[in-house]
């Protein structure tokens, strides 16, 4: 895991180091004044002339100014390294993201992916940083200190050899402690999370159903839940404050009782008061780094766990992958489903699909009926491999998926949802997903095909209008015609539609149909609908049930040959008759 993330440092090694450095050379400079002015104080008890004070002066003045340049340079590189490493772990963890297939998110909610990138990679950053600054400089400053004191009063500081373990006794027990608090919070902030998102995206759901005050509720539970694991944290991390103010007292009272008694008792010549006044403020030091020390230690068992649910998504391995020397180009729309057995996991007890043989060819216009489950949806998300077959094979001009170079073959296929998905941005920006070179004119004729663009003229900034996030600015049907234009821009050699006319009357369902014939002849297309009405032209129909295709052929065979078909036909047929009747 330390290695993974740790090569997220990459072109930021640099100021890294440099942080290193100029925390040591702070680190001695800093031990060195409180040495110095211990001189300058017993110069001055003895009588030094006013040039000897103002050497030494001189001479504190320029440590001081070097500790202070040093320390602001690694505080500019320490940010700089650290930044720069938030920025390449979360590009690489977004990177990895995008190399999952479906069975790989199914394994993370999208709340958890949102936390790793924002609020674990924040913990992360600020681990590194104190890790090349604060990590470094505390321990050298603890060492150097003692070994400072040493050598100017031995018999002072031993206070050190009481102090130390105390408090980092004390430290290590107070750390521990607040460490399982601070591991629950992060699994609390996924479900915190997910209930913002669920909120969110369903507002209109909630509103509908009058549901704000058990969404408050529900909210109201997972922040409560992190407050009372944060809470408790604190209160144990608190203990820090009485602790180490009680060993600074205790340290600052013997070193003037018994450092005074010293300097009396010997006359200055055990110890004086210049050593007495840099074994007061190594004192201070020693203490403070102990402090830091634990500081560093909560913050690394908090991020702990969020570099390990980093680290889960970054060795997580895709379960598709291109073969060694893949196929870079689509032959033509043809399909095959040979013998296609697949099921979701494979802890599933059951399959999604179960002996699937289906052989369309290139051009043909294909419809898919069944009920909700029936596993349609399902059929065509191995086409573009979003899946991968459990047994038997799909074949795409007349070659295995899985031989195929996956970009090349996904952007031989375009798929239209029922719920489709508009990005913030421009109509015009979300349609050149389809075809980032397509010209105005060829949007305008898509649009036109899709019947979409007798709206978007009817807007004010007709295809520069904005598209707010989720598409929440337009109806459900403008959205779909907007997303099958986005398809149709990218002339494909297969198109899927699944249900993505469910939200748009039956005659601009034809009409889209007649686009389809006359923009795209040679394009395989696959439509799954709910109305006969949006299939009963095509080449092949196929009606399936519990994942199997109980029967295919035309409108004409079906209606003689498969009763679930039939029956759905004749339900849907007198409801429209009867809507008719109604009407008149």
């Amino acid at each position: 895991m330390i290695r993974r993330l740790a090569g997220c440092v990459r072109e930021f090694k640099r100021p890294a180091i440099l942080t290193f450095l100029f925390i040591v050379l702070e680190a001695v400079i800093e031990c060195f004044i409180p040495l110095i002015t211990a001189n300058l104080l017993n110069a001055l008890k003895n009588g030094a002339a006013l040039s000897l004070v103002f050497r030494f002066g001189g001479l504190l003045v320029v440590m001081a100014i070097l500790s202070l340049c040093c320390g602001g340079i690694a505080g500019y590189t320490s940010a700089k390294a650290s930044a720069g490493f938030a920025r390449n772990l979360r590009h690489d963890v977004f990177s990895r993201v995008q190399t999952f297939s479906f069975d790989n998110i199914d394994k993370f909610n999208s709340a958890s992916l949102v936390t790793r990138m924002t609020t674990d990679v924040s913990n992360v950053q600020i681990s590194f940083m104190m890790l090349i600054r604060i990590a470094i400089r505390a321990p050298l400053m603890l060492v150097f200190s003692i070994v400072m004191a040493f050598i100017m009063a031995r018999k002072l500081a031993l206070t050190f050899v009481v102090i130390v373990p105390v408090l980092g006794c004390g430290f290590f027990f107070v750390a521990h402690a607040a460490m399982p608090a601070f591991r629950r919070v992060f699994r609390k902030y996924d479900r915190l999370n997910e209930s913002i998102e669920e909120n969110v995206r369903g507002m209109r759901v909630v509103k509908g159903f009058a549901r704000e005050d058990y969404e408050k509720e529900k909210f109201g539970r997972a922040a409560g839940d992190i407050k009372r694991d944060f809470t408790h944290a604190e209160r144990i991390v608190a203990i820090n404050s009485p602790l180490m103010q009680s060993c600074i007292y205790f340290n600052l009272v013997f070193i003037l009782l018994f450092g005074s008694y010293l300097v009396i008792s010997s006359g200055g010549s055990t110890i004086d008061v210049g050593q007495m006044s840099a074994m007061i403020t190594y004192g201070f030091q020693v203490m403070m780094q102990l402090m830091m020390l634990t500081m560093i230690f909560v913050t690394l068992t908090i991020s702990a766990e969020s570099a390990r649910r980093i680290d889960e998504v970054l060795r997580e391995v895709p379960t598709l992958e291109n073969p060694e020397n893949p196929v870079k180009e689509v032959k033509d729309g043809s399909i095959d489903f040979d013998a296609v057995s697949f099921k979701y996991s494979a802890a599933a007890h059951k399959d999604a699909l179960s002996d699937v043989d289906l052989h369309i060819r290139s051009g043909m216009t294909v419809g898919i009926l069944g009920g909700t489950g029936a596993g349609q949806s399902t059929l065509v998300q191995l086409i573009p491999r979003l899946y991968d077959v459990t047994e038997g094979a799909v074949r795409v001009g007349g070659r295995d998926v899985r031989e195929y170079d996956t970009e090349a073959l996904r952007d031989a296929v375009a798929m239209v949802l029922q719920k489709n998905l508009l990005f913030s941005g421009t109509i015009k920006e979300n349609l050149l997903w389809g075809n980032p070179d397509a010209s105005d004119e060829e949007i305008a004729e898509a649009c036109r095909l899709s019947q979409a663009d007798e709206f978007i003229r009817t807007f004010p900034e007709g295809y520069e209008t904005k598209i707010e996030q989720g598409g929440t600015n337009v109806s459900g049907g403008q959205k779909q015609r907007l997303c099958i234009a986005r398809a149709l821009l990218k002339r494909p050699k297969i198109l899927i539609l699944d249900d993505s006319t469910s939200a748009v009357d039956t005659r601009t369902d034809a009409l889209i149909r007649q686009g389809f014939k006359e923009y795209i002849p040679d394009t395989t297309k696959l439509i799954i609908a709910q109305r006969v009405a949006s299939v009963m032209d095509a080449d092949l129909i196929c009606v399936m049930e519990n994942g199997r295709i109980v029967a295919a052929g035309k409108h004409g065979e079906l209606l003689e040959s498969c009763d679930i078909y039939r029956e759905i036909y004749e339900q849907q047929t007198a409801s429209t008759a009867a809507e008719e009747k109604g009407v008149e």
